[in-house]
């Protein structure tokens, strides 16, 4: 989002004063914000009044002291812009002046009902992706992604994508630092498209990529993204530390942070199916190669999609959304024969997962994490040997449409120790006692 208005920036007492928390529905338009800075710097922890999608008089009329505070601060300031250049942008910036110059319209419907998304800060010293939370609005600095995968993050995060981007972008700032392109380094870039079972395994790499730095920043809040890739930098050169980067080290784990990208970059070169010893030409060579097919392929109509069930429906052909359509009719024709009455508690869910008939498969339980788990470990219970993902989703009424959730309660039982896997993440079995 590009606010053109600092006034739209609170901080949490501001949004307090402004009625959140008192005035019924503020908390949808008083969100966390994050900038480039937010990310790779230092948290400033501040929040951005939203108005997407409102008039000038419904804002009044729901939200007086939110109205009040804009007409005093953004729309003074916008007509102060307009009278010294009365341009197009600057007349329409100020015919609605309770909203943001850019509220970006497009993204929005890619974001809404994600629980998370991915970001990169647009010009960066160094090139890296995490995961924010959907609450969060990003600001025009941040090239956000509509994905909550770990999947893409693990693909995006490895040294197969950061040297693409670094070639297919530009430069900038007084550093010279490299700049992300939507149109340049993401739009063209061709993922890979492995076994679910080596997606799987790249997912729970890039799940405990993000979840180690956040958590080092949560244990040392003056500890900055930059200042521990700069160390993780210097220790792939060979260069020695000083003592304030040992310090660095020692508090983000750097040598851990280094491990695990180590990792994902060698899952996501067998997930191309290609060496891991390539150089950066080698790869670029490679991926303009797979570039090139992917268009041909796609000019025949075989697409593969990163985010089917969003992005079928807007660009999709009438073949694909016939598909897309017929998959979610036996999904609605699969809930109908297990109708439910109200909420249920967990023992009505486990006991809806149990067969009608000696041929029907149980239901997975969606809408209860706990009766997820459970629906797993049961047939983990039940295995006489080490299960796939795609095999313990097989043996649930969806099938393949649950493949996604299985794995993410796998990876959860997983790094709590509930389960082992004696095959590097393919197949999975309960950790016994004794």
């Amino acid at each position: 989002m590009k606010l053109h208005g600092s006034g739209f920036i609170v901080t949490s007492d501001e949004a307090a004063a402004l009625g959140l928390g008192k005035r019924q529905g503020l908390e949808r338009h008083i969100r966390p914000y994050r900038n480039g800075r937010d990310l790779t710097s230092t948290l400033r922890g501040v929040m951005v009044i939203d108005l997407f999608g409102f008039e000038a008089d419904d804002v009044r009329k729901q939200f007086p002291e939110v109205y009040q505070h804009l007409l005093g601060t953004v729309k003074i300031a916008r007509e102060e812009q307009h009278a010294k250049s009365p341009t197009r942008d600057a007349k329409e910036y100020l015919d609605r002046w309770w909203t943001h110059g850019k509220p970006r319209e497009e993204l929005r419907p890619a974001l809404a009902g994600l629980p998370r998304y991915i970001a990169t800060v647009e010009t960066a010293k160094h090139r890296t992706f995490q995961f924010l939370d959907g609450t969060i609005l990003p600001d025009n600095m941040l090239v956000a992604i509509g994905s909550d995968d770990a999947f893409d993050l693990g693909v995006l995060s490895s040294r197969t994508h950061v040297t693409w981007a670094l070639r297919a972008g530009g430069w900038l700032g007084v550093g010279n630092d490299p700049r992300y392109s939507k149109s340049r380094c993401f739009d063209p870039f061709p993922f890979p498209d492995p076994p679910d079972t080596l997606k799987f395994r790249i997912r729970s790499v890039a799940e405990e990529l993000d979840a180690h730095r956040k958590a080092r920043q949560a244990d040392h809040p003056r500890l900055t993204l930059t200042q521990m890739y700069n160390v993780l930098e210097k220790l792939k050169s060979g260069d020695g530390l000083s003592v304030a980067e040992e310090t660095i080290k020692d508090q983000g784990l750097v040598l851990i942070l280094r491990e695990l990208h180590d990792k994902l970059d060698t899952l996501v070169f067998e997930a191309y199916g290609w060496p891991a010893a390539l150089t950066d030409d080698d790869i670029l060579e490679r991926l303009v190669a797979l570039n090139r097919q992917r268009a041909l392929e796609e000019k025949v109509g075989k697409i593969k999609w990163l985010r089917p069930d969003y992005q079928i429906p807007r660009y999709g052909s009438e073949a694909d959304r016939a598909r897309l359509d017929d998959e979610r009719r036996t999904a609605r024709a699969a809930d109908k024969l297990r109708p439910r009455q109200g909420a249920l508690d967990l023992d009505d869910d486990l006991r809806e997962m149990m067969p009608q008939d000696d041929d029907a498969k149980p239901r997975y339980p969606t809408n209860n994490e706990l009766a997820e788990t459970a629906a797993v470990m049961r047939v983990l219970a039940t295995a006489s040997q080490p299960v796939a993902i795609t095999e313990i989703a097989r043996t649930f009424s969806q099938g393949r449409q649950i493949e996604k959730r299985v794995a993410s309660t796998i990876l959860a039982l997983a790094r709590l120790g509930h389960l082992s896997s004696p095959d590097g993440g393919e197949t999975f079995a309960l950790r016994r006692s004794g």
